[in-house]
C-alpha cells in the first residue's frame, strides 16, 4: 500500500492524515502533499480549525524516508528533499488557523518536527519522541527551529546530543511538545474532540491574530529553513551518513 494525504471537514474542523507504510515515514511526495494540504485548509472558509493526524496505533512519524536519503546523489537533489521539511513547517506556522496535533505513537526527527509545527499537541503515554539525526551523521537542522521554539533550547540540546536515546511522553510533556498526554488514544480522540468543538466556534479573526502573535519572531524561517534543508543536503551525502543510514536499514 502506498502513502496518502487526505483531509476531512466536519462541522468546520479540517483533520488531516497522512500514511505511509513504513511507521509513517516521510517521502518527498508525502511532505509535498502534506504541506499543500496544510496551506489549502488555511484558505478554506469552511474550516475553522485543523487536526493533523497520521493514521496506525503505535507510530505517529518515522521522519524522513531513509530510501530517499539513500538515494539523494547531489546537493541539489539533497536540498529539494529537506525543504520538504521545511515547507511543511512554514506552511503550519502561516497557516491562519489553530493547528491541533495528535500523537499517537512514537515520533522521531522530522515527526517530531510536525508535532512541534502545531499550535496545541495531545499525545498518548506511546508517544516517545527521538532527534536520532546525529546518529546517521546529519542533524535536525530543518526541524530545529520548531522543536527550539516548543520546548526550549536545553531540552532540544538534550534531545539532539543523546540521539539514540527515546524520550518518554511524560518528559515531552513536562518540557512542552505535549499540552496532554493519556492513557489511550481513545480518551485522547475524546480531550481533541472536545477541543476542536469548542475552537470551532471562536471568532477566526481573533484566532488568526492569535496565531500571528504566537509565531511571532519567525518570519525569516522561509529563508532559515532552506539555508538549513541545504546544510543537510549536503552532509546526508557523506561517507558516514551513507554507511549509517544502510546500517539502519539492514537491521
Amino acid at each position: 500500500m502506498k502513502g496518502f494525504v487526505k483531509i476531512t471537514v466536519d462541522n468546520a474542523i479540517g483533520t488531516i492524515e497522512f500514511f505511509h507504510p513504513q511507521s509513517n515515514a516521510l517521502p518527498g511526495n508525502i511532505l509535498k502533499e502534506l504541506a499543500h494540504t496544510i496551506e489549502d485548509a488555511g484558505k478554506n472558509k469552511s474550516i475553522k480549525v485543523i487536526i493533523l493526524k497520521s493514521a496506525g496505533d503505535r507510530a505517529f512519524c518515522a521522519g524522513a524516508s531513509f530510501d530517499e536519503l539513500v538515494a539523494i546523489d547531489n546537493e541539489a537533489s539533497g536540498k529539494a528533499f529537506f525543504s520538504g521539511f521545511a515547507n511543511v513547517i512554514n506552511a503550519a506556522r502561516k497557516c491562519p488557523k489553530f493547528i491541533i496535533g495528535r500523537v499517537q505513537g512514537k515520533a522521531v526527527g522530522g515527526g517530531v518536527g510536525m508535532a512541534s509545527a502545531t499550535d496545541y499537541c495531545f499525545g498518548t503515554k506511546f508517544a516517545s519522541a527521538k532527534l536520532s539525526e546525529l546518529a546517521i551523521g546529519i542533524g535536525p537542522f530543518v526541524v530545529g527551529p520548531a522543536v527550539e521554539r516548543k520546548i526550549g533550547t536545553s531540552a532540544f540540546s538534550a534531545m539532539t546530543i543523546n540521539a539514540t536515546k527515546w524520550f518518554d511522553a511524560e518528559w515531552a510533556r513536562e518540557k512542552g511538545l505535549y499540552t496532554e498526554v493519556f492513557e489511550s488514544t481513545e480518551q485522547m480522540d475524546e480531550a481533541i474532540e472536545k477541543l476542536a468543538t469548542t475552537v470551532s466556534g471562536s471568532n477566526p479573526e481573533a484566532m488568526a491574530g492569535l496565531k500571528k502573535v504566537m509565531w511571532e519572531g519567525t518570519d525569516h524561517w522561509d529563508e532559515l529553513l532552506i539555508e538549513r534543508a541545504e546544510s543537510s543536503g549536503r552532509l546526508v551525502l557523506s561517507d558516514f551518513t551513507r554507511n549509517a543510514i544502510n546500517k539502519f536499514k539492514n537491521k
